[in-house]
């Protein structure tokens, strides 16, 4: 959960965390009415879907995509610096960084970005359904 407070007043060194004694704390509520919106990026190793298409350039670093095959089985796609993968809208996949633990990725829109990630499941989204027909045809 995001941590925000007033500052105190004091002088001194910026990046220091200056929490005011006592403290006072600033909520999620108080950020929106500034304008301010907040998230935190869940994991991407849960399994989930877009309803676009998902663009992702590796920057730096490797990892692994892992996708659902027509029998529900994983593929997993190794991706290092200098890659770029496709991933239709409504595919089921995940992301997890490999024993470098390191991964810098970029993520390519067409139009206006969303970032939203729908949980499986997730079969009653449109996207979906087009995915699973786009299946059928290709068998």
């Amino acid at each position: 959960m995001v941590q925000a407070w007033y500052m105190d007043d004091a002088p001194g060194d910026p990046r220091q965390p200056h929490r005011p004694d006592p403290g006072r704390p600033v909520g999620l509520e108080q950020l929106r009415r500034l304008g301010v919106l907040y998230w935190k990026i869940k994991m991407f190793y849960e399994e989930h879907l877009h309803l676009d298409d998902e663009i992702r350039y590796i920057l730096d670093g490797s990892g692994y995509f892992d996708v659902r095959d027509k029998e529900d089985q994983w593929i997993r796609i190794f991706m290092e610096k200098g890659d770029m993968v496709t991933l239709p809208a409504g595919i089921y996949h995940r992301f997890t960084v490999d024993e470098k633990n390191y991964t810098k990725a970029m993520r390519l829109f067409v139009g206006e970005p969303v970032w939203t990630a729908y949980n499986r499941p997730a079969d009653h989204f449109e996207a979906r359904g087009q995915y699973v027909k786009f299946l059928a045809q290709t068998a």
